[in-house]
């Protein structure tokens, strides 16, 4: 192993950038060659490489977004794809790769070390749903910008006596949702995961904490329920309040990363490059708990990641 290089795959997520920064710094203090792609796996088929060095990553550890861009490269679900990577890889003379992304991203690792060239995929989403993980890059600060905007809204609907409906995002998956409703203190939190009635668990739910007294309340709903502005015109036909859709979207990707995804993405940055140091391959790095580790890419797209159900009772118990 003497050439590596570092990608992000599929969507943005804040930590990135400290992740590249050690995959790089790490990779030059171990004797290696570094090189960043450019737009993913669009960029590797393409040649969109460039040599890396200590100063190329400096000042970007505390920046959002990545500085190696990220984009979908439906070619590279092909074979023909898959070979005109490993082809860019050979021309480049890249020996292993560093995978910043999520389960679509592992996929394409896995691809890649099946035609010869091993890579270490690095959990990086928002929305922390890659099974083999308690924990992704990126996660924390969406949680703490998702709790801020919702704090904000939650100032204006106190003043008017309204209910605010906040999509945060989720397509398939709530833990974002979840950990967001519970650190905001929302009366319902509606997720993929868990079947819900609307009528019972939400409208029945604010009519009788109203009684007590309570004029404004706050419901969090994941990307993946969708409808926002249905839910709070249901909600205000059902209950009498106000009640006003939000839909956060993509703020919650950007912004600087917090101290947690930057000291995590650092870790998970030095450990894939030790294992392409190895000469180890086909790995996505894992935490859990509250270790760092590694396995199989192909055992880790094996697994289920199923929502908190306990923490989701605790969420319920409390909105009262």
């Amino acid at each position: 192993m003497k050439t590596i290089a570092v990608l992000t795959s599929g969507g943005d997520a804040p930590g990135m950038n400290a992740a590249i920064r050690a995959v790089v710094r790490a990779g030059i203090s171990m004797g290696l060659n570094v090189k960043g792609v450019r737009r993913g796996y669009a960029g590797l088929i393409e040649g969109d490489i460039m040599d890396m060095d200590a100063r190329s990553v400096s000042d970007i550890i505390q920046r959002g977004g990545t500085m190696l861009y990220t984009a979908r490269c439906p070619e590279f679900k092909t074979q023909e794809g898959v070979d005109s990577a490993i082809a860019s890889c050979k021309k480049h003379g890249i020996d292993g790769i560093v995978v910043i992304g999520g389960d679509g991203s592992f996929r394409g690792a896995r691809d890649l070390s099946l035609g010869g060239i091993p890579c270490v995929g690095v959990p990086g989403t928002i929305d922390n749903d890659i099974s083999s993980t308690e924990y992704t890059i990126g996660y924390d600060t969406a949680i703490n910008t998702a709790v801020e905007m919702v704090d904000k809204l939650r100032d204006t609907c106190q003043s008017h006596d309204r209910c605010s409906v906040v999509e945060v995002m989720g397509r398939r998956a709530g833990y974002l949702a979840l950990q967001t409703g519970i650190a905001c203190g929302a009366v319902a939190i509606l997720v993929p995961e868990v079947e819900f009635d609307l009528q019972k668990d939400v409208i029945e739910k604010i009519n009788a904490i109203k009684a007590t007294g309570k004029k404004h309340f706050v419901v969090v709903v994941a990307e993946g329920i969708g409808g926002v502005e249905d839910i709070a015109a249901k909600i205000e036909a059902g209950t009498g309040i106000e009640s006003r859709a939000t839909i956060l979207g993509h703020v919650q990707r950007g912004g600087a990363p917090t101290g947690r995804d930057r000291v995590m993405a650092s870790q998970m940055g030095y450990r894939a490059v030790s294992l392409l140091k190895q000469g180890i391959g086909n790995r996505v790095i894992t935490y859990t708990n509250s270790k760092l580790g590694d396995m199989d890419i192909y055992e880790a797209l094996a697994m289920k990641k199923p929502l908190d159900q306990e923490e989701y009772n605790m969420a319920t118990a409390m909105s009262i």
